[in-house]
């Protein structure tokens, strides 16, 4: 459950432990999930062979294309289980399901603030325990994660149409075709990898110009703030009020 803590009494610096071990856990699962997945997901593209003098080598390494798409097949398993476990954190935990408010005004004069901020046009903004900005971009890519998890189990259960799996997902092929499955689940995993990237920024610039423990909150799952953040409601439970140690 998210809690409160008062760690400094005279300066009201306190500790919100938002993210629990659900997140956590599997949020680091995924992150290496996806490595792994972009990375043989190019490989089995454009196997590398080196030229006739690096194939033995490879052979030897036993890097197959083979083997790097049994790779690639049991990490996408691993990652859906990650995904499916991570959405029911977000059911039982409030602090995981800081979603956005796209039918606000005020979450979108918040988000314009907050992309201010981060474009160099204005020196700071409200604090927050979890950004606007963060919240729309996570719900783009939980949106990217599912057609990425939609299209690569229809195209792996394929090769046998009649089977219950391919009669879930392969209605989407016959759609579309598989060509398009496929470029979808291509260019849809280098929209990923680039949120990532501009995810690290994002949580190390905050750490560096903010020092709220952006970083640190996702292994300890607390951040720390000097001021009440602007979204504190969204910790409150139905008697709105949020556990303290």
């Amino acid at each position: 459950m998210a809690r409160v803590k008062l760690i400094h009494p005279k300066g009201q610096l306190r500790k919100y432990y938002i993210f629990s071990p659900f997140l956590r856990i599997f949020h680091w699962i995924m992150v290496w999930c996806i490595a792994g997945l972009f990375v043989t997901g190019l490989w089995i593209m454009n196997p590398v062979s080196g030229g006739p003098g690096m194939e033995p080598a490879l052979a030897d390494w036993r890097l197959s294309v083979d083997l790097v798409r049994n790779v690639h097949f049991l990490l996408g398993f691993i990652f859906t289980a990650s995904f499916v476990l991570r959405i029911y954190g977000w059911i039982i935990n409030r602090g995981d399901r800081l979603l956005p408010k796209f039918w606000t005004t005020k979450y979108m004069e918040e988000m314009v603030e907050v992309g201010m901020h981060y474009s160099l046009l204005k020196y700071t903004h409200k604090p927050y325990l979890r950004n606007p900005l963060a919240r729309g971009s996570y719900l783009a890519l939980y949106v990217m994660v599912l057609v990425e998890i939609v299209t690569g189990f229809a195209m792996y259960f394929m090769p046998n149409p009649t089977g219950l799996p391919a009669t879930i997902f392969g209605w989407s092929i016959g759609m579309y075709g598989e060509m398009i499955f496929h470029w979808v689940h291509h260019y849809f995993a280098w929209f990923i990898i680039f949120f990532a990237m501009g995810h690290v920024y994002m949580v190390f610039r905050a750490d560096l110009m903010e020092r709220e423990g952006e970083a640190g909150s996702m292994f300890s799952g607390a951040k720390t703030l000097a001021h009440i953040p602007a979204d504190i409601d969204d910790l409150k439970d139905k008697n709105g009020k949020i556990a303290e140690d």
